[in-house]
């Protein structure tokens, strides 16, 4: 299982996005298994669409959710502190709450790789030292 970041969900949708659209389109047959992201993702993708092209374009969204191999990470409020710790950890760069949501779902379930075009996941720490697995790298 591969955890999935917003920026490829928008860039695999919104086709203005040029060379992200290409670039993850390319990298989305290379990665095994199911993909996982988590609601604040999802929320962050919709957000970031609908200022893009409006409902259309989260429509195509949802459908890609319904469609695909992409499964979305139910999270906990016990899983509050920890966000807010990697989040007060990586302010200089700064970490979002779709992205520490994400580092927890690693720690959660023992994931290393993630399907992004996010260079901070480069620096953040799954359990404050292991480093991600990124893709398209």
């Amino acid at each position: 299982m591969i955890l999935c970041d917003a920026g490829p969900l928008i860039a695999l949708i919104d086709v203005a996005e040029i060379d992200n659209h290409h670039l993850c389109r390319a990298t989305l047959p290379k990665l095994r298994g199911p993909h996982l992201t988590t609601w604040p993702c999802i929320t962050e993708a919709m957000y970031f669409l609908g200022q893009r092209g409006g409902p259309p374009l989260q429509r195509m969204l949802l459908r890609y959710i319904e469609t695909s191999h992409l499964h979305i990470c139910n999270q906990a409020e016990t899983d509050v502190p920890r966000i807010q710790m990697l989040m007060d950890t990586y302010q200089d760069l700064p970490m979002d709450l779709a992205d520490a949501s994400l580092v927890v779902a690693a720690e959660t379930l023992n994931l290393t790789q993630v399907f992004t075009i996010d260079s901070h996941f480069h620096a953040y720490r799954i359990n404050d030292k292991t480093p991600f697995e990124v893709f398209p790298g």
